[in-house]
């Protein structure tokens, strides 16, 4: 079921393994590295087709520069701050409580209720495109920060339930019984016992769901038009301009758009693997 160990592995296999990880390793950066080599490029050096090769000319400070000052790249980061940390908080408190309820709570239509979480993570998003946008059209949310808020909200609901859920079910379900026994609240169980367990589930899905958010391309494409609620992900197609593809810019750009998860996820690294492998030596 799990793999196994490289060292329980015969010499041969060890030997290939280690051969073939720097090459996997590599391939799987070169992307990443052609987006670096490009946002120092010239634009001379990228219309002469040097896209692999060493740049001739570097602009480093030139290109950074220019897209804080040319262009409305600190307006789209600070929406992307904006769709994103209303979403985290309120897909973590909704998870949370629905988590609870689904871990603890016996009732007849839970692991029904739960099935529904589970099968909203099955449907493909780009079939609810056209019905999404129009409901958005039709109350006033499209091409507004508090839409994508919504949307991103409820689209992230069911996974996030479907891993709170499970996280509280492998906690002691005696420390909830004995609480109960005392007379002390539910309400006051799930917030002084359950929650402080549950600070690294909910350190490792924020990393999750903030890297999510802030990724997306395709709602904020889909939701917003104008520049007033588009993200960075969606406002690096506008770096470009109509006859000319800046594509120095938009890897720069495309740098410091991947700047705030991968510092978040530094930050919350040690929670982050906890949540992850809590209980997987059980």
């Amino acid at each position: 079921m799990f793999p196994r160990p490289i060292e329980t592995l015969s010499h041969r296999t060890q030997v290939l393994y280690k051969f073939a990880l720097p090459i996997a390793l590599i391939l799987w950066l070169l992307p990443l590295l052609a987006v670096m080599l490009t946002s120092i490029r010239s634009p001379g050096d990228i219309n002469a087709g040097n896209y692999w090769g060493w740049p001739t000319d570097f602009n480093l400070i030139e290109n950074y520069s220019a897209i804080f000052t040319q262009t409305p790249i600190f307006k789209y980061i600070l929406n992307s701050f904006k769709i994103t940390i209303p979403t985290v908080a309120i897909t973590l408190f909704l998870s949370c409580m629905t988590g609870y309820a689904l871990a603890i709570y016996r009732f007849k239509v839970n692991l029904w209720v739960f099935f529904i979480f589970v099968a909203g993570n099955f449907v493909p998003f780009q079939i609810l495109m056209v019905p999404v946008r129009d409901f958005s059209v039709q109350t006033g949310l499209y091409d507004t920060i508090t839409g994508l808020v919504l949307f991103h909200s409820a689209f992230q609901a069911g996974f996030c339930t479907l891993f709170m859920r499970n996280f509280i079910k492998a906690l002691p379900f005696d420390l909830i019984e004995s609480a109960r026994v005392e007379g002390v609240g539910e309400f006051k169980i799930f917030w002084y016992i359950v929650m402080p367990l549950m600070r690294p589930a909910i350190a490792a899905l924020a990393v999750l769901i903030f890297t999510f958010i802030w990724n997306d391309y395709f709602w904020a494409t889909a939701l917003v038009q104008g520049d007033q609620a588009m993200p960075i992900t969606a406002g690096l197609k506008s770096l470009n301009g109509q006859w000319i593809a800046q594509w120095h810019l938009i890897s720069a750009g495309s740098i410091v758009a991947a700047l705030p998860p991968v510092l978040m996820f530094f930050l919350m690294q040690k929670h982050f693997i906890a949540g992850l492998t809590l209980g997987a030596v059980k």
